[in-house]
């Protein structure tokens, strides 16, 4: 299992400092009902935005 994870979206509840992510678990799907071949047909269900 991962032991850091990095995100990037500033705009989610769960970004910290330094790109990481404060979430307990990520949860990452694949967007196009078929296998993902790259990032860009996944997506993070995780994300919450801020309030």
């Amino acid at each position: 299992m991962a032991k850091d994870v990095l995100c990037e979206v500033n705009s989610c509840k769960y970004w910290a400092a330094g790109n990481n992510c404060n979430a307990s678990s990520i949860y990452v799907v694949n967007n196009r009902g078929q296998n993902a071949k790259n990032s860009e047909e996944t997506d993070c269900k995780t994300f919450e935005p801020k309030i």
